[in-house]
């Protein structure tokens, strides 16, 4: 059965465009919809130099993403799940759905969904993993009648 999670939601960058944490806390409820235990996670929203900071450490990539996922999966002596921290950088979501002519928070939507799924394991490092997180992202954005995000626009 369905339980409760816990989701922190830090806004170390502030500007118009980045959903209420309502919509950020649905979605991501959404995706931690087949979890048995109550878990918590901790969302950080950041600007485009926090972003490159740490991809560059982390991932050894130049410049920011639009999400990075630091899963974690530990058990407190309670039994609530700390599944990891996304950081999610707002500018460049914002120029990714701008470019390819997508609804400011449908992209949003997405990307928390993709990044919540990261931290319960799912890859997209292999085509059939891609296979399996994409539907899974497909199905799950359908249920708030979001179309597929992998069709260009």
């Amino acid at each position: 059965m369905f339980k409760q999670s816990k989701i922190s939601i830090h806004r170390a960058y502030k500007s118009c465009g980045i959903p209420s944490n309502h919509a950020i806390k649905h979605w991501a409820s959404l995706a931690l919809g087949t979890l048995s235990k109550e878990s918590e996670l901790s969302i950080r929203i950041v600007d485009q130099e926090e972003s490159a900071l740490l991809n560059k450490k982390f991932r050894n990539k130049v410049g920011s993403t639009n999400i990075l996922s630091f899963p974690m999966n530990i058990e407190s002596p309670d039994h609530l799940i700390f599944l990891g921290d996304l950081v999610i950088c707002a500018q460049t979501i914002a120029n990714e759905a701008a470019q390819q002519k997508k609804k400011l928070d449908e992209h949003w939507a997405h990307i928390v969904i993709h990044g919540i799924l990261h931290l319960l394991g799912y890859s997209h490092d292999e085509s059939s993993n891609t296979k399996t997180m994409e539907d899974l992202e497909r199905k799950l954005l359908s249920e708030i009648n979001i179309s597929n995000p992998y069709i260009a626009n």
